[in-house]
């Protein structure tokens, strides 16, 4: 309700006049005339009524310079009067019944008193006063000057003259008392964090509030929760944190620095910081930003990992540790890490750091992981790997020895290994666990080494010393009834005999060199013989029986028909006894002593023959004579000459017809028959026999040289026809035996890798005196050289030339203008080089440029002899195989002379041939050329490959018996007829040109 307020004097008129009309009581007074004064006399008149004042006179608004006022109208009155402050407005309104009219023009925050007058016909009613008030001003300056997470701090300038002040708090009234300060700082309090809030303040005078100023503000969210590093790089730092509310951002500062980062959603949140430096450490403050309030900021600290060290490597190592060396310029700490284990460095001075990383497993590859760390933070980590050396063997054992090879097995304590196996420091193929070493010498000692392997470091080698069993069929055993002996090639150091009874004690041998005996033996028994090396290396064993005692047999008859041999037991082992009588093999057991015999014929002398057995062993022979009883057996006597004398007449003639029907026809030109035979023809019938195989255009020479085209084909070349060895084959049909090929050294048993077109040859003196091989092709030389190196040849006789016929023979396999050659491993250089006419010699320097070892080889290269032909004249030949023989005789080694022409056949086996031949004629005085030749053949096919090569092989004997014998005319009275010159040789070889040399 408002108030209606009056002036003073008003009020005091209004009381006057209202007692004036209670006195006269509605009565007038009129003026008389008596006496001589006017005389007024009182009359009761009705005075003109006032209109009545309106009704529901009221304030309904205002503002600061107006105010609303609201009334009803009476009796249809449409004129009204407003006094206030001295003014007067007239409000006439005819029609509505309710006047509104608002006064303007006030000041704002003021009491004014309004009277409101209805006037008729110009009087105005008494008047109806109400008390009304204009609105104050709205503060100056409202904002919101400071917030927390929960209160915000409004300011404004004071209004004057105002009561209070209204503040609403996001619709809630709050009143506020007015302050004699200038300007007013009021905190709300019990906000919610981070939330947008509304506020409208009024100022408040006589009750009525000012319009009112609105303002939004917001208070600061919380901080984020959980802010943390989550990792750290050289160059970055990952920070999280918690976030609640989707319309935050936030800012982050860095050192200072600050960032934006935009609104994320709720939940977790992954900021990555880049462009840092390495090792250092960083303080970031994070602030949650809303409507561009702040919140406190979170402080953490944080580095980032440090570089990983420069250089990071090992520097040595054996078998149980592992020397590191690293690099750094900082003063870090470091982290090693390794197998899951990890050992912690203190702060260490710059330059290079070493660490000895022991008690490690030998043989065994370790991964270590360095970290630089910095604070608690680490680099990202170096990785490096290393091993350590593997252990020596201790468990290499000799398994399994035979004449020619040797089979050594050990336990491998990691399967990653791997093992080098040499023998006599030359390297041998192995498997992980086993190695067997192949192409020994029978009866030699042989140091073997095994070598651990891993990752490219060996440990020390584990020696084992043995030898290779002796060669059992080289043995050749003299055996009699009480003795055994041999010479023996090998080694060995002690031999036993053990009798197979096992009721006699065992005999030692007696060792002197390479023969060994045992004496004082039993004769007939078998002794089981074994030869040792050293302690208990068996190097031979055999089972070997003696001659059994020869008995003493004596006869007696039993009447005309049977006859008793008898004999005595003497010392001795035997098995039975063998008689034999009157064309008649009986046969008796030990146990037995004697024998009759029957169906004999009367008064007759029997010779007889007794050996007593020990097993397939016989005693000497001991011949007796048994006669049976000779009364009356003269009618037997007769018949019994008659009847040999028919049997020596049948005899006579069975033998004879025989003899007619082999009887042999002569040659058409009477020549003799040319014997076959393989034997040795001595130096004084060989002119005469080569002038026998002469005849008939060589018709000898033909039959004979054809009776060896089958010689040795049907033998196993296995290896030389796998498809991967057929690149290595200089031609289709020229192969090497398995048995005598020349293998070269590889790391495993394979028939590929060790495969080159060479065989060992006979010689004189042994069995493998040469090699003769094919003409090196071009993706052979490497292996020529191996072969060359392995064998320790000293030397080389080359029978073609490089190109023939406009056709390459052999690759050229030495280095030309002094420059060396470089073949796979081997090293060749030419030292000297001297033509002659018909040959050219040279020395090779040869070096193993893995071993750095270096040997001098001879090549000796005949340049005469033409293509599918033979040379001009034989001496040029003889003179050739001398200059090669002299050099043998004068090296003394065992080493193979290497042979070759193109096919390493038929030049090759001639020259050989002829080699060998010319050393039996020095020697033994006899020769045996179709014998030797044939021997070759069982080594290699086609050796001496021409029939015209064959004979200028028998030409070069003759020409070679000719020389030595000092020009004896008596000698070779017959040569004249018989010497095959060098022009005939030629035409016949050009009629076998289909064949290759």
């Amino acid at each position: 309700m408002k108030l209606i307020s009056f002036k003073a004097d008003r009020l005091l008129l209004c009381v006057i006049f209202n007692l004036l009309w209670v006195v006269s009581d509605g009565t007038t007074t009129s003026p008389t005339s008596t006496g001589s004064s006017l005389t007024t006399t009182s009359l009761m008149t009705t005075p003109k009524p006032k209109p009545p004042d309106p009704t529901n006179f009221k304030s309904v608004g205002q503002n600061e310079s107006s105010i609303s006022l609201e009334w009803s109208k009476v009796e249809d009155i449409s004129t009204y009067r407003l006094e206030y402050e001295g003014n007067v407005r007239d409000v006439s309104e005819p029609d509505d019944t309710t006047i509104s009219y608002t006064l303007t023009g006030l000041s704002s925050g003021n009491r004014y008193n309004i009277t409101l007058f209805s006037v008729r016909d110009g009087d105005q009613s008494n008047g109806i006063s109400i008390i009304a008030v204009t609105a104050p001003t709205d503060t100056e300056l409202f904002t919101n000057q400071t917030q927390n997470e929960t209160s915000i701090t409004l300011t404004w300038k004071r209004v004057e003259n105002i009561s209070n002040y209204i503040l609403f708090i996001n619709g809630k009234e709050k009143n506020i008392p007015q302050e004699s300060k200038e300007y007013i700082a009021h905190v709300v309090e019990d906000l919610t964090s981070g939330t947008r809030h509304e506020f409208s303040l009024f100022t408040v005078f006589v009750n009525v509030h000012s319009r009112g100023n609105n303002i939004t503000a917001v208070t600061a969210p919380t901080n984020a929760e959980k802010f943390t590093h989550l990792n750290q790089t050289e160059t970055s730092i990952t920070l999280t944190w918690i976030s609640e509310k989707d319309i935050f951002n936030y800012i982050l500062q860095t050192n200072g620095k600050e960032e934006s980062i935009p609104e994320q959603s709720t939940g977790s949140v992954n900021h990555v910081v880049p462009n840092l430096t390495p090792g250092t450490r960083y303080q970031f403050r994070l602030f949650t930003v809303f409507d561009g309030v702040r919140s406190t900021g979170d402080d953490i600290i944080a580095v980032t990992a440090p570089n990983n060290v420069e250089t990071f490597d090992h520097i040595n190592q054996n078998e149980t540790s592992i020397t590191l060396n690293w690099t750094t310029k900082n003063d870090f700490n470091y982290t090693l890490e390794l197998d899951g284990k990890q050992e912690n460095f203190t702060q260490q001075s710059t330059g290079s750091i070493k660490h000895v990383v022991r008690n490690l497993i030998n043989g065994t590859e370790y991964e270590f992981k360095l970290f630089t760390v910095f604070d608690y933070a680490r680099s990202s980590g170096k990785t490096l790997t290393a091993v350590t050396v593997p252990s020596k063997l201790n468990s290499v054992k000799v398994t399994e020895r035979t004449e020619n090879s040797i089979i050594i097995q050990w336990i491998s304590p990691n399967e990653k290994w791997s093992y080098e196996v040499q023998i006599n420091g030359s390297d041998v193929a192995s498997s992980s666990t086993s190695a067997t070493v192949t192409d020994l010498l029978p009866g030699t000692k042989y140091v073997l080494s095994v070598i651990s392997q891993f990752s490219g470091f060996s440990s020390a080698a584990s020696e084992t010393i043995t030898v290779t069993k002796i060669n059992s069929t080289a043995a050749k055993w003299e055996v009699t009834n009480s003795s055994i002996t041999a010479t023996i090639q090998g080694l060995f150091s002690r031999g036993t005999a053990v009798p197979k009874s096992q009721i006699r004690e065992s005999v030692n041998a007696q060792i002197s060199g390479t023969n060994v005996s045992f004496s004082g033996l039993i004769p007939g028994e078998t002794y089981d013989i074994s030869l040792f090396y050293e302690i208990d290396l068996l190097q031979y064993t055999d089972s070997l029986t003696l001659i059994p005692p020869t008995l003493s047999p004596q006869c007696k008859h039993r009447g005309g028909y049977s006859v008793r041999v008898f004999w005595e037991e003497v010392p001795g082992v035997w098995t039975s006894v063998k008689i034999n009588i009157a064309g008649n093999d009986l046969t008796v057991q030990k146990s037995e002593t004697e024998l009759q015999i029957d169906q004999l014929q009367p008064a007759k002398t029997y010779k007889g023959s007794l050996v007593s057995m020990s097993g397939s062993r016989q005693s000497e022979r001991v011949e007796f004579y048994c006669s049976t009883d000779p009364a009356g057996v003269i009618a037997g006597s007769v018949i019994g000459v008659l009847c040999f004398f028919v049997l020596v007449v049948l005899v006579l003639i069975f033998l004879k017809k025989p003899e007619l029907i082999r009887r042999k026809k002569p040659f058409t030109d009477g020549s003799k028959q040319i014997s076959t035979k393989e034997t040795n023809i001595s130096s004084t019938k060989f002119p005469d026999h080569f002038h026998q195989m002469s005849l008939d255009e060589n018709r000898g020479f033909g039959q004979e040289y054809e009776d060896l085209s089958p010689v040795g084909r049907d033998q196993a070349r296995r290896a030389a026809l796998l498809p991967d060895n057929a690149p290595k084959n200089r031609f289709t049909n020229v192969y090497p035996y398995d048995w005598c090929r020349v293998k070269l050294n590889s790391s495993g048993p394979s028939e590929t890798l060790n495969y080159i077109n060479a065989s060992y040859l006979p010689g004189y003196k042994n069995n493998r005196e040469y090699i003769a091989t094919q003409g090196p092709l071009p993706g052979t030389v490497k292996d020529f050289w191996r072969m060359i190196w392995e064998q320790k040849v000293k030397r080389i006789a080359m029978v073609t030339n490089c190109v023939e016929g406009g056709r390459t023979k052999c690759e050229r396999y030495w280095p030309e203008n002094g420059n060396p050659g470089i073949y796979g491993e081997i090293s060749v250089t030419v030292r000297t080089e001297k033509k002659e006419t018909n040959w050219t010699l040279r020395d090779f320097i040869v070096k193993n440029m893995k071993t750095s070892e270096e040997r001098t080889v001879k090549h000796f290269h005949f340049t005469a002899w033409p293509d599918h032909g033979v040379p001009e004249s034989t001496d040029v030949l003889i003179q050739f195989r001398g200059l090669i023989r002299q050099h043998i005789d004068s090296d003394g080694s065992n080493a193979p002379t290497v042979v070759h022409c193109s096919a390493g056949v038929g030049r090759t086996g001639t020259l050989i041939a002829l080699d060998v031949l010319l050393q039996q004629l020095d020697k033994e005085k006899a020769v045996g050329v179709k014998y030797f030749v044939k021997k070759m053949r069982f080594s290699r096919p086609y050796m001496v490959q021409t029939e015209s090569q064959y004979v200028f092989l028998h030409q070069c004997i003759m020409d070679s018996l000719m020389f030595n014998t000092n020009n004896d005319d008596n000698f070779y009275e017959n040569v004249g007829a018989v010497y095959v010159n060098a022009t005939a040789l030629r035409e016949l070889s050009q009629a076998q040109d289909n064949h290759k040399n």
